[in-house]
């Protein structure tokens, strides 16, 4: 090909793959016939004036989250995109990965285990339907709340229920006791006992982490007095099932946690699947605690975050 023809082959390309000129709009500007256009822009590749890359974000989130599974020895890491690095906006999209991989999992005979609160119910109310039998759903903490804010604690066990065809089994108490007594003797009720095994029978367990900021879910739905929430801001990172730890996973107040309802965190790194859903930057503290205490070994989160805990200062 001569040297005008290379040009042309050349700026055929440019319209084509730069501006986004359809073949017939390139034809009636460099005044050639449209099939000579096609072959310009087949002889562009061909000799390397065009080189086309297809760039897969789902290949980086994988390359992303294999870098996050490493570092915190995890069996598995799911990170979802998502468009803005906005909470709501992550939890929506976390909750969908994390219902899927739900539905992918789930087998016939299996006990899962739920905690509760909004990112739980992102993840609830986005769970598929599947055909198992003889599956269980366990409230993995109390839930009940005699606070006006929404716990989603009832809802969120329901609509997992409903989504492996069976029925709810709910841990009709407070999360936490205002005495260690009291909770002891709830704890010896028969049919609180069964719930509570059921719980760590359970080859399952999906929860989210909560933070120690002002804001925070448990601060205020009143269970804690106002010494108690200062304590847990001051050395504390975060809670798993309403059992507040620092930095390094370690329970913060052994007082709280013996008046608390419901899973122990030793016993979530017993289970088969492990599954913390949380993403988003309010929650990034609390995050890397759950995983450095090693309560997790499956992580569903977003790309911000995985991109934060990978940081050393995270």
């Amino acid at each position: 090909m001569d040297y005008d023809k290379q040009r042309l082959c050349i700026e055929a390309a440019r319209l084509y793959y730069l501006s986004d000129f359809s073949q017939q709009d390139i034809a009636d500007r460099l005044g050639v016939s449209r099939p000579t256009v096609s072959r310009l822009l087949q002889h562009a590749k061909e000799q390397g004036y065009v080189r086309i890359q297809i760039v897969d974000p789902q290949d980086d989130l994988d390359a992303l989250g294999e870098r996050v599974r490493k570092k915190y020895a995890l069996d598995q890491v799911l990170i979802s995109y998502s468009p803005v690095n906005e909470y709501r906006e992550i939890q929506k999209h976390i909750g969908k990965k994390a219902a899927d991989y739900i539905h992918d999992i789930v087998k016939d005979n299996d006990i899962i285990g739920v905690t509760w609160g909004t990112t739980m119910h992102a993840v609830a109310t986005q769970l598929q339907h599947k055909a198992v039998r003889g599956v269980e759903v366990v409230q993995l903490k109390g839930g009940v709340s005699h606070s006006h804010v929404n716990t989603y604690a009832a809802d969120i066990v329901n609509r997992f229920a409903e989504a492996f065809h069976t029925a709810a089994r709910y841990l009709p108490l407070p999360v936490i006791f205002d005495r260690v007594e009291l909770k002891r003797m709830v704890d010896e009720d028969r049919h609180i006992q069964r719930i509570l095994e059921l719980g760590r029978q359970a080859n399952i367990a999906v929860f989210t982490v909560g933070t120690v900021k002002e804001d925070a879910l448990l601060f205020r739905l009143g269970y804690l007095t106002k010494e108690e929430q200062h304590l847990l801001q001051e050395i504390g990172a975060g809670d798993i099932c309403s059992r507040f730890f620092d930095a390094q996973g370690r329970i913060c107040s052994e007082d709280i946690n013996n008046r608390t309802v419901g899973m122990e965190l030793e016993e979530l790194r017993q289970k088969e699947t492990s599954m913390l859903v949380a993403g988003g930057q309010r929650k990034l503290i609390a995050i890397k605690a759950a995983l450095v205490g090693g309560y997790a070994n499956t992580l569903v989160t977003d790309q911000y975050t995985a991109e934060a805990l990978l940081q050393e200062d995270a």
